[in-house]
């Protein structure tokens, strides 16, 4: 694993796109003689690996395999988070090997979108991952509002009156803050306390979780800006399946910090990358260098030619697609 350790050394200081790719080169390379799920992936679609010679060329694993399979190159782990899901859905498990590596790469990645941690009060209204648990969401929100360190940082759970107090001082007082929650728990406070937010960001995570009917990213941050009086909404993208986050800083395009690249594949062949139309989602999260970095996604998206990237929503008939091709 000497390997990864070099990696892992110079991961967070990438300031290329050619360092970029000699990482993910590397750690095809690594995944593909290590990683039995992911081998026997690229084996089952006929890909020669020693033809890998370019970022194009990297085959991307369904995330639904997390599903299904073990991935975890260590054979070890440091904790499991578990993905949200309505009734009767599996969830997704994601084995971190180093929970050391994922508090850096959140971390950093806020820093890059954002800068300090300190420099906010985080509000945190994420009650349906509180109450299923095991979420590396809510694992990231509790460390930020550590680093934080400012005293009305906390999760505020359905506690809606106490978050409508906490705001009305921070706006008064003219802090900045983060109120960083899941969409409709955040469409459910803004209805029964509409705002007019000036010093505070409102950042959705978005989902309804089965709580609310979904609608487009367009008319979710309508209806926040509607209810919060914000000029601009922000957006975290994240799963349970990477270490890392994308954050759109008012409209709908998201930016990745630099050890995190999005393309889009065909939605009618997996197996073909797309350039300037819309696609389904791939995300290479070099972070993930014990579980996999090279993960094939059922979200709707365009990317931008500077790598910014757009959400456009689920792919209705993602159960049904994919390569699954591997079965325990």
């Amino acid at each position: 694993m000497k390997i990864l350790d070099s990696i892992i050394e110079s991961l967070f200081n990438i300031t290329s796109s050619e360092q970029f790719e000699e990482k993910a080169l590397e750690l095809f390379w690594f995944h593909y003689e290590y990683n039995s799920v992911y081998r026997k992936f690229v084996d089952l679609i006929k890909l020669d690996s020693s033809k890998v010679t370019s970022l194009g060329q990297i085959p991307y694993l369904p995330i639904s395999f997390f599903k299904s399979h073990k991935l975890n190159v260590k054979q070890s782990h440091e904790i499991v988070f578990k993905s949200s899901g309505t009734t009767g859905q599996s969830r997704s498990r994601h084995l971190v090997a180093d929970l050391a590596l994922y508090e850096q790469s959140f971390e950093l990645g806020f820093r890059h979108a954002y800068g300090d941690p300190r420099d906010y009060t985080l509000l945190a209204l994420l009650p349906s991952y509180l109450e299923q648990g095991e979420s590396s969401l809510v694992y990231m929100a509790q460390s930020l509002i550590q680093k934080s360190g400012k005293d009305q940082s906390s999760f505020y759970l359905n506690d809606f009156e106490k978050l409508n107090a906490t705001i009305h001082g921070l706006e008064k007082s003219e802090e900045p803050y983060i109120l960083l929650g899941v969409s409709y728990a955040l469409l459910d406070f803004f209805e029964e306390f509409p705002q007019k937010i000036t010093t505070g960001i409102v950042m959705e995570t978005g989902g309804m979780k089965g709580r609310r009917k979904e609608i487009t990213k367009t008319e979710l941050h309508r209806e926040l800006r509607t209810g919060s009086g914000a000029t601009t909404i922000h957006s975290e993208y994240g799963m349970t399946e990477l270490l890392s986050q994308a954050y759109s800083q008012g409209g709908e395009l998201y930016h990745c910090p630099p050890w995190m690249k999005v393309t889009t594949r065909s939605t009618t062949d997996p197996l073909s990358l797309v350039h300037n139309q819309r696609g389904l989602i791939n995300v290479i999260d070099l972070a993930n260098v014990y579980s996999c970095p090279f993960l094939s996604t059922e979200d709707l998206g365009y990317v931008y030619p500077d790598g910014s990237f757009e959400v456009l929503g689920r792919f209705d008939t993602s159960e049904m697609r994919g390569c699954n091709l591997l079965v325990e």
